[in-house]
């Protein structure tokens, strides 16, 4: 009966989401209480993997975010490739609204921030409220089950991808360290050698993994943030080998329930530790988390809502398909659960534990009323759908 339960939690669409969120409970609970010292020693109890003295040596909550994370991007980049190829971002033409919409939801959330944040060091985390967390988000709308919209769901998964495939290149050019090109002269050598196998339609991927683990390693020396290597990796990955099966389609399924269920669940762990103590509402008010919060709860709003909003009255898109304006509310509130991505910014943005912090309050703080506002507003929008059925129901059947 439990096996039974457990099976039909983790098939469910919204299972990730709920992982998720229970996983930033915990570390809320952990951060603040008699095991926070053990948590901390713990996420900071430094790994090394060596050969004579020469390799890596970080802290754990570092190959958290530098390893595990490079994970998780590859599986996005997995995900951006197959959806170019063959799927929802293959038709310009379904990608017009959606891709607005999330250039909209990036740019009002960084502005906002931004003004808040002016002239303080904090102006530097201006990306953390301008991703999505796709997870999250869809978790909540899979909640809503039938009685939203399909194409809603085709609308916000082609939003959240964007979104990432932003998130990336926003990482790409602001976040780079102190570059050491030598390292990436190195990191051509794997690349070079995964094109090659890519052309060749290689069906084989462990040859093509250790290559991506030798590039991520390269460019993580470099300076530039090895989570790119994860994406450049997906995309050497075939989409067909030369017997014309999809070697990209395999790794995508089976990779999917490692990092949906272990890998994000563990970085929410290692990277959501608000501690409360000495902390008060008006700590809620500073400049930096006040920004991402506010980023994430009107920002998304605006942008997303908005220029969705002006293009669709513009004639310039259309609305997706039996959807009305409240449902598309919902979704630009929904965008604003910024979690995963936000906090992997923050860490970007910020090594002072302060400071991060004020990071974590402002992202559970903003993604926690967008998810609640999104929530409720794409309840109201399926209960007045039902209605008006009812009463159309009703009417035919007295006429």
């Amino acid at each position: 009966m439990l096996l039974r339960a457990i099976d039909k939690f983790f098939r469910h669409e919204a299972s990730g989401g709920i992982l998720l969120m229970l996983s930033a409970v915990a570390a809320l609970i952990v951060a603040n209480s008699a095991l926070s010292v053990f948590y901390e020693d713990f996420l900071g109890a430094y790994f090394a993997v060596t050969l004579d003295g020469v390799g890596l040596k970080k802290p754990l909550i570092l190959w958290i975010n530098d390893g595990l994370m490079a994970i998780f991007f590859f599986l996005i980049g997995l995900e951006l490739k197959r959806e170019m190829m063959e799927g929802k971002l293959k038709n310009p033409a379904d990608v017009v609204l959606p891709g607005m919409a999330a250039v909209g939801g990036m740019v009002m959330p960084a502005l906002i921030f931004v003004a808040l944040n002016w002239g303080l060091p904090s102006v530097t985390g201006w990306a953390i409220p301008a991703a999505t967390d796709i997870a999250f988000a869809l978790g909540i709308l899979a909640l809503m089950g039938s009685r939203a919209p399909a194409s809603l769901k085709v609308f916000l998964l082609t939003l959240a991808i964007l979104d990432d495939l932003g998130a990336i290149i926003i990482i790409a050019l602001f976040y780079t360290a102190e570059l050491k090109i030598d390292y990436l002269y190195l990191a051509l050598i794997p690349l070079g050698g995964l094109i090659w196998l890519n052309l060749k339609g290689a069906h084989r991927m462990a040859p093509m993994i250790l290559l991506g683990v030798v590039m991520w390693f390269f460019v993580l020396k470099s300076g530039v943030h090895a989570t790119l290597a994860g994406v450049i990796t997906a995309f050497c990955i075939p989409m067909k080998d030369k017997w014309g099966k999809s070697p990209l389609h395999s790794l995508e399924h089976a990779l999917t329930p490692y990092v949906l269920y272990l890998i994000i669940p563990v970085f929410a762990f290692a990277n959501a530790g608000v501690v409360l103590q000495g902390m008060t509402i008006a700590d809620l008010f500073a400049p930096l988390p006040l920004g991402i919060a506010l980023g994430l709860i009107l920002g998304k709003q605006a942008g997303v809502f908005g220029v969705t909003f002006l293009m669709v009255k513009a004639g310039l898109a259309r609305m997706p398909h039996g959807a009305n304006w409240l449902h598309i509310y919902g979704v630009a509130c929904l965008a604003g659960i910024g979690f995963t991505m936000s906090l992997f910014i923050g860490s970007l943005s910020f090594s002072d534990a302060a400071m991060m912090n004020q990071v974590r309050m402002g992202v559970l703080s903003g993604s926690a009323i967008s998810a609640i506002l999104g929530a409720a507003a794409l309840w109201v929008a399926s209960n007045k759908e039902a209605d008006e059925a009812t009463e159309a129901t009703g009417e035919a059947a007295n006429a």
